[in-house]
């Protein structure tokens, strides 16, 4: 008797990644595999709703010859794989056939292999390799009087209509500042004898871009009496390069990271990063890329959401509540790579200690994920998908937050009512009356 059953009570699972084995770049054994997993796509579609991968594939179905994935020309497979941002909602939340269902579909990590062997074969533009180097273009734009120029010209439309030429950024894209007053520059060391300690990797985005949030997160933690240090000489998570198939420099990445990491993981330090995109890359990604690497494997379960951990301290009883109310209406998203943590509504949980907040709770894709939401070829997928949330704003609306401040940034930018976007930390630091500023 067969052991096919629609879905699957078990949990989902994945499987490491051997990007390392020759047969993984083998581009007929690829499409061999694209074309079984689109074919059960195909006949499903529960996922058409989720991004622009899923309608790309049906239509190119819908407008073959046979109506059926057989009749689609494999050199087309591209334009399902150019529309995924490997954001792993259909894996995690749409699809019934997810290991340990014996159809075996994981239909981010296929278009992942997509990726690398487009990689591999030289198939990826420059502009997109630049634009998956933030730590490098950070280091370069946040540099004094240079970081001011930058963003001054980010804002002039003559400039924009250039650097969607040269870099095939969107004109109408909204782009972050850059900050000459780091994160490393604006970190003060705190001594702190707690029995909760804490390291933050401050992440390219905290260190050049937004290193509020990750100050904000910071005077959070210590107001709990959390001892907390700023992880040093880091580099990149290697989620954008992710994003793009190079592989090998997101094992090269993370290589450069584990000294540091491991070395405050083996002296207690829980690990914690602002943006969901790098706690997610150590804690489910990169064991998966590197499967056999312990010290991966260790750094992986040291990392925490920052939510996470606020609960956390919630559990052990000494998170402290006493917030002061904030009488507000909030429209709260939850930001796709933290849903996929599988770790619950943490962040949820503790705003709504927060008396007075009038909380609208949104889990829907903004669209932005990383590089998708300002490319040329793409921004304007990502307004499609991310405006079922913008258009939840209202005039009522007082703030927008997001565990993804770019992902916030991206919502209230496409909104037709002009509102502020922050990161749920700063929220909270206001409500402990850390902040003199109001909301």
């Amino acid at each position: 008797m067969s052991n096919y059953r629609e879905g699957s009570l078990a949990a989902p699972m994945r499987h490491p990644i051997y990007w390392e084995n020759e047969e993984y770049y083998d581009e007929t054994s690829l499409h061999t595999e694209m074309e079984r997993v689109f074919d059960v796509c195909h006949t499903c579609r529960r996922c058409v709703n989720l991004c622009q991968s899923f309608p790309t594939l049906f239509d190119l179905v819908d407008e073959s010859q046979t109506f059926e994935v057989d009749g689609v020309d494999k050199a087309d497979y591209v334009k399902v794989v150019d529309q995924c941002y490997l954001c792993d909602l259909c894996f995690m939340t749409k699809c019934p056939y997810v290991p340990p269902h014996e159809w075996n579909i994981d239909f981010p990590h296929l278009m992942l292999r997509a990726k690398a062997v487009a990689f591999k074969q030289g198939k990826t533009k420059l502009s997109h390799k630049i634009l998956t180097s933030p730590q490098k273009v950070g280091a370069f734009s946040s540099t004094p009087v240079l970081s001011g120029v930058i963003n001054w010209t980010n804002k002039f439309e003559p400039f924009r209509k250039v650097l969607e030429k040269t870099l095939g950024v969107h004109v109408n894209a909204v782009i972050p500042k850059y900050h000459s007053n780091k994160l490393s520059k604006r970190f003060v060391n705190q001594q702190n004898d707690s029995q909760y300690k804490v390291a933050i990797f401050g992440t390219c985005y905290g260190e050049f871009n937004d290193p509020d949030t990750a100050l904000d997160i910071i005077d959070v933690l210590r107001h709990n009496n959390v001892e907390v240090k700023l992880v040093q000489k880091t580099q990149c998570c290697g989620m954008p390069k992710m994003e793009l198939g190079d592989l090998e420099s997101v094992e090269a990445y993370a290589q450069k990271n584990i000294a540091p990491l491991l070395e405050l993981v083996k002296q207690g330090y829980k690990l914690i990063a602002p943006i969901p995109s790098c706690v997610l890359m150590f804690k489910n990604e990169l064991p998966m890329i590197m499967s056999k690497n312990k010290d991966i494997k260790a750094i992986g379960e040291a990392f925490y959401d920052p939510f996470e951990y606020l609960m956390f301290l919630n559990k052990e009883g000494v998170l402290k509540t006493d917030f002061k109310s904030i009488n507000q209406h909030i429209l709260y998203h939850v930001a796709c790579h933290q849903r996929v943590q599988n770790i619950g509504l943490h962040t949820k949980k503790v705003l709504n200690l927060i008396p007075g907040l009038d909380l609208d709770v949104i889990q829907r894709c903004s669209g932005h994920d990383g590089t998708y939401g300002v490319r040329v070829e793409t921004h304007t997928y990502a307004v499609k998908i991310g405006k079922p949330i913008a258009k939840k704003i209202s005039e009522k609306t007082d703030l927008v937050l997001s565990d993804c401040v770019m992902a916030g940034n991206h919502i209230t930018h496409i909104s037709e009512h002009e509102v502020k976007a922050i990161h749920p930390m700063s929220l909270v630091k206001i409500a402990y009356g850390l902040d003199k500023e109001t909301t």
